[in-house]
Formats: structure tokens, C-alpha cells, sequence
């Protein structure tokens, strides 16, 4: 999942704020920036100021209160601060993703990764492969994972997997569980794929397609936040698809963040990463196998 700040596309191209957004004043950006810094681990520079009011704005008005700070205090305060807490999350994140978005990542898990697996046996009967999609917004490259795995397996007599989506909006999993899309979503999807785990959706889910469900069972959806200190992860990992999520944390973050990761990989396995990301200089507990990929050492 990639987690950004409202496209810039959404805001009026005189930088102005769209009608009916209240202003935010510096004391309020500056406490709700670090109050989102805290508990997300996204960092947002003094640029994406009118990015955030218009996001809260809206939950704003939907509470009835007169200012961003009364919002902030709101979040303290509430008796259902549980839900409030999510629904400011799903307010100020975005989830850009796509069935087999940066394709190259597939064919090397296909060609390279899962062979060689394979050849070690940790592909075989009786002990599912393990996989790991963080960040995984409204489920598209978890059921590319699965559609790729489902297509390998059957290969090898009784071998099997499991993969695990995390996310930390519980609007995108909603999304993710449900596993309905458009059908102008299944673009990138190959044909026989397309055929073989897709349902096409009828009357009131006509244009619309389903993965179908001997895939969507193969797939657990959770609530992650990468700040926690326990991901309440006992599973080790053979392979981890954690792409274009940490574009937005600061380094410091990164190196804890990829501490984390290196505790939930078996050793040797997989981790593939954004094309815009790189572990060079945060972490030396990886190496480097191809472009955004890379081996626990």
C-alpha cells in the first residue's frame, strides 16, 4: 500500500483552499503534524498544510466543531477515541495501488525467487510458504501475490501458502476483504489469470468483478500500524512485499522500521521494496539481489 498525503490534484492549482475550508493556523499544523508524526510515522513538512486542512476539514464539519484545535482536542477527549483515532487516519491517508503495479517485481518473484524456494525446500508439502504484503491498501497486490503463489504451487504436489495483508486504514481493508473491483482495475491482470480467479459481478455488481473465493480464503487481512513496537507477528516470513510505504518516513524511522522487518524474515528470505525506495545506507542487514530486491544476509 502506498500511503500519501492528498494529491496535490485535489487542491486548486492558486494553492487556494476549496470553498467551506476552515484556515489552519501554524500552532494547529504544528501539533496535528506531530500528533500524526507520533503515531503514523509520516512526516509532513509545512508544504502539505493545506493538504491536511482539507482532509480534517471535512471530519470537522461532520462533528459540528469550530476549529482544527477543537479537532485535535477532540481526539483526546471522546468517548469513542478508538474510533475517531481510525477515522482521522482514513482522513489524512490515500492508498494509490493496482493489480501487478511494478511488474517486474512478479516475474522475478515467479521466475527467480520462487524456484530457487523451491530447490531449498521451502516450497514443499505439509509447511506453508509464508508471505507477507505490508501495507497492503485495498488489496490489489495481495491478490496479485496470491495469483502468482496459487499459479506456482500447483506445481509442486501438496504445497501451499499463506499470506498476511496489513494495512493501517480499516477503510481500505473493508475494501481488501470484500475483493470487488472494477473491471477497468483487472487492466493489467493477464488474461488466463483474469479467467481463472475472477468472477464477473451481476445485476447490482455488474462491471464489476470478485476474486474468487479459493483465493480470497488464501489471504488474511489485519489492522498494522508500523509504529507499534509488537506487530503481534509469530510467523516468520519467507518473502515480504512491503513497496512504496516508507517514501514518507524520515530516516530515522526507515532504519527502525527495517529493523522490524529483518525480525519477521526467515533468513535468506525475500524482500521487495518500491522502485522509488532503497535500503542503501539504512540498512546493511540486506543484500542486494536485483533492483528493490533484496535478501536477508
Amino acid at each position: 500500500m502506498e500511503h500519501e498525503m492528498m494529491n496535490a490534484m485535489e487542491i486548486r492549482r492558486n494553492d487556494q483552499a476549496p470553498a467551506g475550508t476552515m484556515r489552519m493556523s501554524e500552532k494547529e499544523f504544528n501539533l496535528i503534524s506531530k500528533f500524526i508524526y507520533s503515531e503514523l510515522g509520516i512526516k509532513m513538512p509545512p508544504a502539505k498544510k493545506l493538504m491536511l486542512s482539507v482532509r480534517l476539514s471535512r471530519r470537522i464539519k461532520t462533528l459540528g466543531l469550530s476549529s482544527y484545535m477543537d479537532y485535535y482536542n477532540h481526539l483526546f477527549t471522546t468517548k469513542d477515541r478508538d474510533e475517531e483515532y481510525n477515522l482521522m487516519i482514513d482522513a489524512v491517508t490515500t492508498n494509490k495501488t493496482e493489480f501487478f503495479r511494478e511488474p517486474n517485481h512478479f516475474t522475478v518473484l515467479a521466475r527467480d525467487v520462487l524456484p530457487l524456494m523451491a530447490q531449498a525446500k521451502l516450497v514443499r508439502a505439509g509447511k506453508p510458504l509464508e508471505v507477507w504484503c505490508a501495507g497492503c491498501s485495498t488489496g490489489e497486490e495481495a491478490y496479485t501475490l496470491a495469483m502468482v503463489l496459487e499459479d506456482f504451487v500447483h506445481s509442486i504436489p501438496g504445497a501451499d501458502y499463506r499470506i498476511l495483508a496489513t494495512d493501517v486504514s480499516r477503510r481500505v481493508l473493508r475494501v481488501a476483504k470484500e475483493g470487488i473491483y472494477r473491471d477497468g482495475a483487472l487492466g493489467p491482470v493477464p488474461p488466463q489469470f483474469k479467467r481463472k480467479y475472477f468472477m464477473r459481478g451481476k445485476g447490482t455488481f455488474e462491471g464489476h468483478h470478485r476474486v474468487v473465493p479459493e483465493l480470497r480464503k488464501k489471504v488474511t487481512f489485519r489492522q498494522l500500524n508500523f509504529m507499534d513496537a509488537d506487530f503481534g507477528i509469530r510467523t516468520r516470513m519467507s518473502v515480504v512485499f512491503c513497496r512504496n510505504v516508507v517514501i514518507y518516513f524520515d530516516r530515522q524511522t526507515q532504519v527502525e522500521f527495517f529493523g522490524k522487518i529483518f525480525h519477521h524474515l526467515d533468513p535468506g528470505g525475500f524482500l521487495f521494496i518500491g522502485s522509488s525506495e532503497t535500503l542503501f545506507g539504512i540498512s546493511e542487514s540486506f543484500t542486494s539481489v536485483g533492483p528493490t530486491v533484496y535478501r536477508r544476509s
